[in-house]
């Protein structure tokens, strides 16, 4: 027996109307009149046709998420992928399935995710930025798909893009270890030209000149983000006549690979070199020593990207970029006293 909204409506004694903005998880109904339709729905097996809503509605209820870059690939990065378990949680509430579009062709130098997005007709795009980001990315934004970039800038009519105050966050550290009687520090940032690494040295350039401390180009290096990268750069750091006192390395898993070539020196962290990374990955918990990290709000990332893209899909076109704010969360590998136990 095939059901439609109408038969559903008078099984639960409601308008058909009102079976319809159950279904698509629209705002104003109780949560007695929901159980009471999602009862029937429940009992019956009712599925909507899908296809039929997107017709009469204009909508697919579909989200393009898309991990943009070279860093995102095989989608391994602690980071992101909490970014992305906190959104789809919001998104899914708000009424939203996900697509997930593959960049793979576009490492042969195929594909379009322009015309990927017309295809399956998605309401907006969430997009997930690393190195080396794909130029069609910016296609999306610049044709009016409602998007929001996490870490990577948007700017079409309507996007907008949510990413930690990074300059800010790369001042926290240096301040830190100044404030900590370390004047000879390290970097270990990110390779390609992204927002984020771009953002990071800044920072961390702008601090050491305001607090008065030397810029040694020998023990600043770069990464993918990732442990191996880290490894390598610290190794090209030791190799240096002199040490640097502490290293920053703008991602926790560059700190991890580059506490593991400290040690494999016959050094001590933090008796010799401290360490300090970016992400606050749960790994920085179960490191020997625990790691020192800057904590960017993964929770708060992935809610309010979510809120934003509904507005941008709803008609609202005067949102704004978001910066987080950022917190050093103290641990074992700067040797202070006060360690965070989480």
């Amino acid at each position: 027996m095939n059901l439609t909204i109408k038969d559903i409506a008078q099984m639960a004694g409601v308008s058909p109307g009102t079976v319809s903005k159950v279904i698509n998880n629209y705002e104003g109904i109780s949560d007695k009149t929901k159980k009471q339709v999602m009862d029937v729905i429940n009992q019956k097996g009712y599925e909507p046709n899908f296809s039929a809503r997107t017709l009469a509605t204009k909508r697919s209820n579909l989200i393009g998420l898309i991990y943009a870059g070279k860093i995102n690939v095989e989608m391994t990065h602690p980071y992101f992928n909490e970014v992305i378990s906190a959104f789809k949680k919001n998104i899914g509430l708000l009424g939203y399935d996900i697509i997930m579009f593959s960049n793979e062709r576009f490492q042969m130098g195929q594909g379009s995710y322009l015309a990927r997005c017309r295809h399956f007709q998605v309401d907006g795009c969430i997009v997930i930025a690393g190195e080396e980001v794909e130029e069609a990315i910016y296609d999306v934004a610049k044709e009016g798909i409602p998007c929001i970039g996490i870490d990577i800038e948007l700017k079409g009519p309507k996007s907008s893009y949510i990413m930690t105050d990074n300059v800010d966050l790369s001042r926290k550290v240096v301040e830190f270890f100044y404030l900590h009687s370390v004047r000879k520090i390290g970097y270990i940032g990110g390779k390609w030209d992204s927002a984020i690494s771009r953002y990071r040295k800044q920072g961390f350039y702008e601090a050491m000149h305001q607090f008065g401390l030397e810029l040694r180009e020998e023990w600043i290096e770069y990464g993918d983000f990732h442990e191996e990268s880290g490894y390598e750069a610290m190794k090209k750091i030791l190799q240096c006549k002199e040490h640097p006192e502490a290293v920053f390395a703008t991602s926790d898993l560059m700190a991890l690979g580059a506490l593991r070539a400290i040690k494999e020196e016959g050094l001590n962290v933090p008796q010799d070199i401290q360490i300090v990374g970016c992400d606050d990955i749960v790994a920085c918990r179960y490191s020997e020593p625990k790691l020192t990290t800057v904590k960017q709000d993964k929770e708060k990332f992935g809610k309010l990207s979510a809120y934003m893209l509904n507005d941008l899909i709803n008609g609202e076109t005067q949102l704004k970029p978001v910066l987080i704010d950022s917190e050093l969360m103290i641990r074992e590998s700067c040797g202070t006293k006060r360690v965070d136990r989480r």
